[in-house]
């Protein structure tokens, strides 16, 4: 999937099925003059659903088609006869697909599970037909009730990405080659600044044949939470991650300044973010040796509020005990 294939954030228009109409038919048969009121009930609308998929990461399929209108339903026949409920049509979603009214921005509901169906639209119900109203003292009714008529939204789609670990970083800190080292993922790398532009996702193999989900998101710059840079179009995606780990380069000016304006940003963005565990890790570290190394980490002890690490993409350091710490940490 090439990064012009994710697609995160798209509005649609949905419209359900009108009910179909009760019939108001009087039985008429060979020597049988009047047999009275036989008028079936119209059938149900159809409704638009929504659908869990996890075989979906992305909303791309719902780039080019904006519209869903489902079947009306039919409407009521003789002899009772019921009218044909009208189609449903499914909308399938990655899990972490929050639905939104476009016009009041108010979340409907969130998509997180395989399979989970919520109806967006619901189809109208049908109408009755006259066989219902006959009564002692009204015995030919010779009316029905006209089915509800549909139901139309305009929604927006809006993906989170589901991953249990997150990193969060400034641009160009290597979160692209450390998710390359430690899954089998394949991100874009190179050495300019917003590389990545889209969240990439990859599975961390670890000790008996237990994984986790680690998602590398576009990198953070000063002002992000009001819109700088790539602002609250990967922001979002670091929500429901379980666990953030902060990667800072081991060349940075000043680790503790990052990390704080980092943690601000989230902190501006939502609140709740300050909430999950956090863990640091110093990338590039293959630059320093012992002696700088020793000295950094007695600088970083006296500053840094949380655990940190010391690790290397390129040399492949440090990758071990990370999996460890981040393994500790989801299942603390």
């Amino acid at each position: 999937m090439t990064e012009g294939n994710f697609v995160d954030y798209v509005k649609v228009y949905v419209s359900s099925g009108n009910g179909g109409k009760g019939s108001a038919h009087l039985h008429r048969e060979k020597y049988i003059a009047k047999g009275g009121p036989d008028g079936g009930d119209g059938g149900r609308g159809g409704h638009v659903i929504i659908r869990g998929n996890t075989n979906m990461w992305t909303l791309y399929h719902l780039k080019f088609k904006k519209h869903f209108r489902a079947g009306h339903g039919g409407h009521g026949g003789s002899s009772r006869s019921t009218g044909a409920d009208g189609e449903d049509i499914y909308i399938d979603v990655p899990l972490g697909t929050v639905v939104r009214d476009t016009e009041s921005n108010h979340i409907l509901f969130e998509i997180t599970e395989d399979q989970e169906e919520k109806i967006i639209a619901e189809g109208g119900k049908g109408g009755l037909g006259n066989w219902n109203f006959k009564t002692a003292t009204n015995q030919t009714p010779r009316y029905a009730q006209p089915g509800l008529p549909l139901e139309e939204k305009h929604i927006t789609l809006e993906l989170k990405v589901l991953a249990d670990v997150g990193l969060v970083g400034f641009p160009n800190a290597g979160k692209s080659t450390l998710l390359s080292v430690i899954t089998s993922a394949k991100p874009k790398i190179a050495d300019y600044e917003f590389t990545t532009l889209k969240p990439n996702l990859g599975i961390v193999e670890y000790r008996d044949f237990q994984t986790f989900v680690m998602a590398d998101i576009p990198g953070i710059i000063e002002g992000a939470s009001e819109g700088k840079g790539l602002g609250h179009y990967f922001l979002r995606h670091i929500e429901r991650n379980s666990v953030l780990l902060f990667l800072i380069p081991a060349d940075a000016d000043n680790i503790k300044k990052q990390y704080d304006i980092l943690l601000d940003e989230l902190r501006r963005y939502n609140p709740e973010m300050l909430d999950k565990e956090r863990l640091i890790a110093i990338s590039k570290s293959d630059m320093l040796d012992d002696e700088l190394k020793a000295e950094l980490k007695k600088e970083l002890d006296k500053e840094l509020p949380i655990k940190y690490l010391f690790i290397s993409s390129v040399a492949q350091q440090g990758m071990i005990p990370l999996k460890d710490a981040l393994w500790n940490m989801l299942n603390a």
